[in-house]
């Protein structure tokens, strides 16, 4: 992301510091991630120190300051999903995907992440790609879904 677009990012919201949060996400949907020198152009251009910037990147989940995938995989390992066989199904996930929970493959396509609860319960368990919820999810339905984001 060049310097022109976090600017563009920024003026949107009026170079107010109340808006690092929503600034951080709107630069980090361009790539999935957010790089160091987009860090330090937000903290210059609302003049707070980088040390705050990177405190509220580094607190919040929802940032990342490493590389993510094109397609971000959630799996819900709450006691609902997990006593309906949500670790099979990571581990399925894990085996077509090579790649395990917290990491991202070489090519950048997948990112998996598990997570306590995705708000479906009845559902489980419970895989989200990309924001799309696939529920009462078996090991053997993995491969199809995942083929869907090739």
């Amino acid at each position: 992301m060049n310097n022109a677009r976090v600017d563009q990012i920024i003026d949107r919201h009026g170079a107010e510091p109340s808006a690092l949060i929503q600034i951080l996400l709107e630069a980090q949907s361009e790539h999935h991630w957010l790089p160091k020198a987009v860090l330090k152009r937000i903290a210059e251009k609302l003049s707070v120190p980088l040390t705050r910037v990177l405190h509220i990147a580094t607190f919040y989940k929802a940032f990342s300051l490493v590389p993510k995938g094109r397609h971000e995989v959630h799996i819900c390992m709450g006691t609902a999903c997990h006593v309906r066989g949500a670790q099979r199904v990571l581990d399925a996930i894990q085996d077509l995907t090579g790649i395990k929970a917290g990491e991202t493959d070489v090519d950048l396509k997948f990112s998996l992440e598990t997570v306590n609860c995705l708000g479906c319960c009845a559902l489980g368990p419970v895989v989200e790609v990309d924001g799309k919820t696939y529920g009462k999810a078996t090991p053997a339905e993995m491969a199809g879904v995942l083929k869907n984001y090739e």
